[in-house]
């Protein structure tokens, strides 16, 4: 497996794949977004959004994306600005930070959450009816 840099978005302006046959070890950063259907070891770190797709498999220490969904296998923390997304086929050790965090049943995961949510006013306690909540939840 070859060390190697890469950018997530090509020469064109196009958003980047990592094809099935791939075997990529190393920094994966960019401006772009990425879609992973091959295997990642090292760093990634998108501005736009990341896809780990069925099939795929990533082992980092953490991912920092805008939006992150995740089909195939992750192992690693997830630091996303907007949206983590795990598809029916997630398989995922790690902790998961996000604006929201959305899970299909069948999807497997171990680690913590964490994201903001409005708790109702019968589980927050508030007197005046809206609450913000942040709270690690543990799966």
């Amino acid at each position: 497996m070859a060390q190697t840099r890469t950018t997530a978005r090509d020469a064109d302006g196009r958003d980047a794949r990592i094809g099935s046959a791939a075997r990529v070890r190393g920094r994966v950063h960019g401006d772009g977004n990425l879609i992973v259907e091959g295997h990642v070891e090292g760093q990634l770190a998108i501005r736009g959004d990341l896809t780990i797709a069925d099939g795929a498999s990533v082992t980092v220490e953490i991912i920092e994306a805008h939006a992150v969904t995740i089909a195939g296998a992750l192992e690693g923390d997830v630091a996303a600005t907007g949206a983590v997304r795990l598809g029916a086929s997630a398989r995922v050790r790690g902790n998961l930070r996000g604006a929201a965090i959305s899970m299909e049943e069948g999807a497997r995961y171990s680690g913590r959450l964490d994201c903001e949510f409005d708790l109702p006013p019968e589980l927050g306690g508030a007197s005046r009816g809206e609450t913000r909540g942040r709270t690690p939840a543990r799966r």
